[in-house]
């Protein structure tokens, strides 16, 4: 009978367990785990970036509105009294009249439009590559408090084994009470980190969802660490293909050749437009008979140009669109000259990080692993005491987080090097 009880008491323990693991892991069936599916629940998502698409459409069909040409006029009279003529009264009166801009005006609009086009699309592109870059890394600070969470776990875990050794210790009389209430007390205080980690958990889901325009209030799953991305950069290679490859410093030069071609839009002001139309005139019997040509509607062929002499305002026109063209090349010039010195801080964070990581990984924490082994047996022999060991396992910890937040550091700032850069290095 009891070990019937026993059977069931484990059934519904496992039964439990499972229900609290499944519930975190299906309360989104939708949301992200892995990187790839963050930048592709972004990419489909995020309001900014289709604000940016949309601005891109919006330009895109402005450049078959600057290819067309004005709407022909018409116009139609009535005369409220005919006009006697030899061949009969004149009653109605038709006339439509195409105008046509001087010759290349047509296309130097169409240019600009169509380069501020490609403008608006570099500039979609880079909304997307900074939109993946702000996602990476918050995805990597996620991916750092779940790492950051486990290693609070196993640090606590040792406390609670170092608090048992003290213990013991205290129990045999060999070593005072002082070393147990020491003991509770780290234990405390990594209990209250682990907490704070724990609680930061929150904030960093809120701006995942921020960037990933994401409405659901469900917690998100513990990433799936990507795995570590190895880089080797050059300045100078970097340099390079920032300045081929930025989409900001591209839609730039878009928008000065942009500029360009309004200068010669403006220079085609100077010379008039031309309208070529045609006339239709209703006309009446002819009140003699045997009048000829009686009521035969006259057709006028039409020419017609407008005078472009009031100079001054063209020319200030064409001073406008080459001051345009100055303050493009400038922009130009101050947005490469600061994406640069952005890229030069961001690469030097990047060795900085790696650097780090390299020391901790492969020197720091091997020795705090050793130096911590040998304190708990030096400990347990009594040969030094226990203020050296609890030293010896915040060392440990500290290291640990540091390898941690240096990996983190050094991905996220790939990302955006990446960004700046407009490529994967």
């Amino acid at each position: 009978m009891k070990r019937q009880i026993v059977f069931i008491v484990m059934v519904i323990a496992l039964v439990l367990a499972y229900g609290a693991g499944a519930s975190e892991r299906s309360g989104d069936a939708n949301a992200p785990v892995e990187l790839e599916d963050y930048l592709a629940f972004a990419a489909m998502h995020n309001a900014g970036l289709q604000v940016a698409f949309e601005q891109w459409k919006i330009a895109v069909e402005q450049v078959p509105q600057a290819k067309s040409l004005p709407d022909p006029k018409f116009t139609y009279g009535y005369f409220i009294e005919e006009v006697e003529t030899r061949v009969g009264p004149q009653r109605n009166k038709l006339e439509i009249m195409q105008m046509f801009p001087w010759f290349g005006e047509i296309e130097a609009r169409t240019d600009a439009a169509a380069a501020a086009a490609k403008a608006t699309r570099k500039r979609y592109e880079a909304a997307k590559l900074k939109l993946f870059s702000e996602v990476k890394d918050a995805f990597y600070e996620y991916t750092y408090l779940a790492r950051a969470i486990e290693i609070a776990k196993e640090n606590l875990e040792l406390i609670q084994h170092f608090e048992e050794v003290a213990r013991t210790k205290y129990i045999t009389a060999a070593t005072g009470h002082p070393d147990v209430i020491r003991a509770q007390i780290e234990l405390a205080r990594l209990e209250d980190r682990l907490k704070t980690l724990e609680e930061l958990r929150k904030p960093i889901v809120a701006r995942l969802n921020a960037v990933l325009n994401r409405q659901s209030l469900e917690m998100l799953p513990w990433p799936r660490k990507a795995e570590f991305r190895v880089a080797e950069v050059s300045r100078e290679k970097m340099i390079e293909l920032l300045r081929a490859r930025n989409p900001e410093l591209e839609a730039l030069d878009f928008e000065l050749e942009a500029a360009k071609n309004r200068v010669d839009l403006a220079k085609k002001k100077f010379w008039p437009d031309v309208g070529v139309g045609v006339g239709w005139t209703d006309t009446g019997s002819a009140l003699s008979p045997g009048m000829s040509d009686s009521g035969k509607d006259p057709i006028i062929l039409m020419f017609t140009m407008n005078l472009p002499i009031w100079r001054e305002g063209y020319k200030a026109a064409e001073l406008q669109a080459k001051a345009n063209v100055r303050k493009a090349s400038h922009q130009k010039k101050q947005a490469e000259n600061t994406i640069i010195a952005l890229a030069e801080r961001s690469l030097y964070d990047f060795e900085d990080s790696d650097r780090k990581r390299k020391l901790y990984g492969d020197v720091l924490i091997p020795k705090s692993e050793e130096l911590l082994e040998a304190s708990e047996t030096a400990y347990k022999a009594g040969t030094i005491d226990f203020l050296s060991l609890i030293n010896a396992q915040q060392k440990l910890l500290e290291f640990q987080l540091y390898y941690e937040r240096a990996t983190t550091d050094n991905q996220q700032e790939l990302a955006r090097l990446e960004m700046l850069v407009g490529a994967e290095l």
